[in-house]
């Protein structure tokens, strides 16, 4: 990409950069009050700016690796334009949520539904940092998982973090809904909602 104009958004960065677009798509107008401060020979408008709004769009990816300067972009936006002070951690984040879960739960007892996924997996740690063995976790394996993976999640949750774990096993359930089943999108929604309606049979027991 070509800066057009450094100022704001593009403070510092080279005059010729990498930037990563993944799609073909281009502007062709821009908003009322909107100038070009970046562009490349297939993006006439790779950037754009309404400096007095602090109002800034981008076409391409500035979070990902492939942008050679995109983490200097983000911290223009969040550091100088935004006002943003540079305080935030991941520990604080972490010592907020369980604060949090602590204030909503109190003593009461807690189940948490277990995927193996990472989402799933963030929230059983962070609930059980913070109401211990008041947490019982159900792990639904519904035979998708890769090989060996369910196995090690009864061992991560179960063994490593001491968490109170209820294993169902629910492989033949799945694979029969799924059967004849050939359109993706299709297949998400039925495994989406069979974890739900096992969970929710498990979490009545």
């Amino acid at each position: 990409m070509s800066v057009d104009n450094d100022a704001d958004l593009l403070r510092g960065v080279s005059q010729k950069t990498k930037v990563w677009m993944s799609h073909g798509d281009r502007i062709e107008k821009m908003p009322e009050g909107f100038s070009v401060i970046g562009h490349t020979d297939n993006s006439p408008v790779a950037v754009m700016a309404d400096s007095a709004k602090k109002m800034f769009a981008l076409q391409f990816h500035p979070e990902v690796v492939h942008t050679a300067e995109g983490t200097r972009i983000l911290n223009n936006f969040v550091f100088a334009i935004c006002g943003c002070s540079p305080t935030w951690e991941m520990s604080s984040f972490i010592d907020w949520s369980i604060a949090d879960i602590r204030s909503k739960v109190g003593a009461k007892k807690v189940i948490c539904a277990l995927s193996g996924g990472v989402d799933s997996s963030v929230v059983a740690l962070l609930v059980h940092r913070a109401v211990a063995d008041n947490l019982t976790c159900i792990f639904v394996d519904n035979g998708l998982l890769r090989k060996g993976e369910a196995e090690k999640v009864r061992k991560t949750f179960g063994d490593h973090f001491h968490i109170k774990l209820l294993y169902v096993d629910a492989r033949e359930r799945f694979l029969e809904k799924l059967k004849d089943i050939t359109e993706p999108e299709k297949k998400r929604k039925i495994i989406g909602n069979e974890f739900i309606a096992v969970f929710e049979e498990e979490a009545k027991r």
